[in-house]
């Protein structure tokens, strides 16, 4: 079987072991062995916080470069939503889409032209959706990885329509095929990144087999020049397609609000994410329509390879939004064709990603579980991290699955 791909490493070099991102981790996916952390591939959901706290950068996000542009007879790049809170409202955004182009694409397309399509689509099927309520939003990926490994009871919930990243690449290729009469393999579509769980999502999409999207170039990487070149266009190109609705998409609560939906809980944050979903699992909120789960503080803003200070830009796209001196240039009839064509939609099933299982045997899991117990109210409950677990119970499941042993505890004998 080919081995997942994470876009989240580590380098050794750089690491020394002092634990911050091991204590950090949503999904307890890092260890600390012989002073070097250790990345759990099988638990890692690559939400990049570990990449946000470690202050030696030893975790890092596996991108593409600009080289990548050669191998392609026709490029494209994609502009994500973020992109708006990452410049000042008095900027034009056009001249910042051309200088986006200027690095060699030869077209930039907008993601909140594809958002203001999903909207549409959801407010739509939020009429007559038969799915387990809430139903969950299928923007983030880290947060959908979340639930394959922890939450798997909730995949019912998500909503299967597509994400504005794959809509919006599907979209370019078409457009760009018919336009031009290119083949497929002749077109290279570039994702213009906020987060690592995106990258990780263009390798191993969520819902469908292949992605549409063939690189991600973070938004750090090229900040630099697009400011550069934005500032030097004369002539203004209308590149802008997004509505106020789509750019709102960015910041958490605003995928809700575009919806329209009134009864949702928008949650930003991992940890938050987390506390919501077992009140979900639980049953607790059957009565809730809509649950927009986003990784990063803020939403996408926050995402740890953008530029701006994340509350920075929430605060911009926000005041864009609030204007809402624009409708969605986009007909329903249109969203509900690609909906109802299954253009806009996901077309594999989700599968359980089962890495907190103890064992396959349910009655060996449960021998399992007992054993956790009894080793955990051994320890002394300091959840110090010294043994290179992030808690007295990663400890005991780690002595269990045979990684570790009770005398890693410096309190023990």
């Amino acid at each position: 079987m080919e081995e997942y791909f994470h876009s989240v490493v580590l380098d050794k070099d750089r690491c020394n072991g002092c634990t911050n991102c091991m204590r950090r981790c949503p999904t307890e996916a890092i260890r600390v062995r012989d002073k070097k952390a250790i990345i759990i591939k099988e638990r890692c959901i690559d939400c990049g916080e570990c990449i946000r706290v470690c202050p030696y950068h030893a975790q890092q996000t596996q991108l593409d470069t600009l080289d990548k542009l050669k191998k392609y007879k026709y490029k494209i790049a994609i502009s994500p939503m973020t992109m708006y809170g990452q410049f000042n409202l008095d900027k034009d955004m056009n001249k910042v889409f051309k200088g986006i182009k200027m690095l060699g694409f030869d077209e930039v397309f907008d993601e909140g032209y594809a958002a203001d399509i999903i909207t549409l689509i959801i407010r739509e099927n939020l009429k007559n959706n038969q799915q387990p309520k809430p139903l969950i939003s299928s923007l983030c990926p880290a947060v959908l990885r979340l639930i394959q490994i922890r939450f798997p009871s909730l995949i019912d919930n998500i909503i299967r329509i597509e994400s504005p990243m794959e809509l919006a690449a599907r979209l370019a290729r078409k457009n760009a095929m018919e336009r031009y009469g290119l083949k497929s393999d002749e077109i290279g579509i570039f994702y213009i990144t906020q987060c690592p769980a995106k990258v990780t999502s263009i390798k191993n999409p969520i819902g469908i087999k292949n992605s549409h999207v063939d690189g991600a170039i973070s938004i750090k990487q090229i900040y630099g020049d697009i400011v550069k070149n934005s500032n030097t266009v004369e002539k203004i190109e209308a590149f802008r397609t997004a509505s106020t609705y789509g750019i709102d998409w960015a910041r958490a609560g605003g995928q809700s609000k575009s919806i329209g939906v009134d009864n949702y809980i928008a949650v930003d944050g991992i940890d938050n994410v987390i506390k919501v979903l077992e009140e979900i699992e639980l049953g607790k909120l059957n009565n809730i329509e809509y649950f927009e789960g986003l990784a990063c503080v803020g939403g996408c803003v926050g995402g740890p390879l953008c530029v701006e200070n994340p509350f920075i830009a929430k605060s911009r796209i926000r005041r864009l939004a609030e204007k809402r001196n624009d409708e969605i240039k986009v007909s329903r009839e249109y969203a509900i064709e690609l909906y109802d064509s299954g253009f806009a939609c996901w077309t594999e099933k989700i599968q359980s990603k089962g890495a907190m299982k103890l064992d396959e045997n349910i009655v060996e899991a449960i021998k399992k579980i007992e054993e956790i117990k009894k080793l955990t109210s051994l320890l002394p409950g300091l959840d110090c991290g010294s043994c290179g677990a992030p808690s007295c119970r990663a400890l005991a499941e780690d002595i269990v699955r045979g990684y570790s042993k009770i005398e890693d505890c410096i309190f023990k004998d």
